[in-house]
């Protein structure tokens, strides 16, 4: 299981431990990932990602799953989450249709 974010696409970054004498030794910094279940309003059911906690507090605050990935690049998803953001994209293409 890789340690990358399914929505943002962060992952491990590398920095320095600096010890009270300067002394320098290589050390990765790992994102806060949290297996969390979201539901589409759009298709009425429930995913399962494992995302970071600030994709989380995004989520909540552009109002859902549904919003947070119309607005996210294609490029920083997942493989299961592009495959649920064509599936809400289809979903709402449909519903207009209908209207």
């Amino acid at each position: 299981m890789s340690r990358v974010c399914e929505l943002t696409g962060k992952g491990p970054m590398s920095g320095n431990n600096v010890s009270h004498a300067k002394n320098r030794t290589r050390r990765r910094f790992l994102p806060n990932l949290n297996d969390v279940s979201l539901q589409s309003e759009a298709l009425g059911r429930v995913f399962k990602f494992r995302i970071s906690a600030a994709a989380l507090r995004t989520v909540d605050h552009r109002g859902g799953l549904d919003q947070f990935l119309a607005k996210a690049k294609d490029v920083e998803l997942s493989a299961n989450a592009l495959k649920v953001k064509k599936a809400i994209a289809k979903s709402s293409d449909t519903a207009e249709a209908l209207s």
